[in-house]
């Protein structure tokens, strides 16, 4: 019995053609776009592209992520320059979708993880990346050529985050070098010891999200400096005092007028109200009264009870405990 003759995917009309791409995962498509100049070509001219995202990711492996139309599918290139690793593939199945991981050798760590995610923006037809995650004194030489890249190949970023892997490491000119010279368009994420006073400065207005992991370095005065829909602090050292003070200048309309949603670390809502709420008019709302509010990133959130307090321009604040696993925090959101 002859063996089956290849199917001539490109003699096809365009709509079919289009169809067998919908059902191809992104490693797929990437290596259908290699084949040659007009398979690039074809490649280049399908529609559903928009669907799907890109992450570019610096840490002690370079990563290009593409994940597909409802994250049935994530496809992970992972640079790496440790020569056992090379062509190491993992295909790991989940319930309702699929990763996919492939690890590439590389003794130009930078320069091939450039390479290969100009050509996936340019093959999905991306001028926004998704998600840029930097781990900023792993590469820290590179830094600035990296930065520059992305600057050049993408008009802006959704999210960005910053990582360092070592506490006493100075990272402050390059977390800087990156606010200043890329556009963020929806959430920053900060994992960083800061060591420069006016580095809040640097932080982009009225984004939808801004996290600080580890917050030791914000304090009062720069907290209100802030001007972000929503606000989640970790490991602050603000005190009492100064979260009592905050509230006061929130309800006067003084400061983060824009500000939709606050998490901080205080685990106990009762012993907030004592320490902080204490001075301020209140209302406390029955454990068994559940109310539904919508955050600025779309999410519905459901509060059983909390304690409100009242803005002069009619808005109300809501303080609730916010569980994350088995943690908890107090949160304010603004309605």
């Amino acid at each position: 019995m002859d063996p089956p003759k290849p199917f001539p995917i490109l003699r096809l009309p365009f709509v079919p053609i289009q169809e067998v791409f919908k059902a191809m995962d992104p490693f797929e498509i990437i290596n259908f776009s290699l084949i040659s100049k007009r398979s690039k070509g074809i490649t280049k001219q399908m529609t559903f592209y928009s669907k799907y995202s890109i992450q570019l990711s610096i840490g002690e492996e370079l990563e290009v992520t593409i994940t597909g139309p409802k994250y049935m599918t994530q496809c992970y290139y992972i640079f790496t320059s440790k020569e056992e690793m090379s062509e190491k593939v993992e295909d790991n199945a989940f319930e309702g979708w699929n990763e996919i991981l492939v690890w590439k050798y590389s003794n130009n760590l930078v320069e091939d993880w450039k390479q290969l995610s100009k050509y996936v923006l340019e093959i999905f037809k991306k001028q926004t990346i998704d998600l840029f995650s930097m781990m900023l004194d792993t590469f820290k030489d590179h830094n600035v050529s990296i930065i520059d890249f992305v600057k050049t190949n993408a008009k802006s970023v959704d999210d960005c985050h910053m990582f360092q892997a070592e506490d006493k490491n100075n990272v402050d000119e390059h977390a800087v070098y990156i606010l200043e010279n890329i556009i963020i368009t929806s959430e920053l994420l900060l994992c960083l010891h800061i060591k420069s006073d006016d580095f809040i400065s640097k932080i982009p207005k009225n984004l939808k999200k801004f996290t600080i992991l580890e917050s030791q370095w914000v304090g009062y005065e720069r907290l209100l400096e802030i001007d972000c829909k929503s606000v989640v602090l970790e490991d602050d050292q603000i005190s009492d005092k100064e979260w009592n003070l905050f509230i006061k200048k929130w309800i006067v309309m003084e400061t983060n007028q824009n500000l939709e949603y606050l998490e901080i670390d205080h685990s106990e809502l009762d012993v907030f109200r004592d320490r902080v709420l204490h001075d301020i008019p209140y209302k406390e709302i029955d454990g068994e009264v559940k109310r539904t509010f919508t955050t600025n990133l779309n999410e519905t959130q459901e509060i059983s009870g909390g304690i409100d307090i009242q803005r002069i321009d009619g808005k109300t604040a809501t303080f609730f405990v916010s569980r994350v696993f088995s943690t908890q925090r107090t949160a304010m959101i603004i309605h």
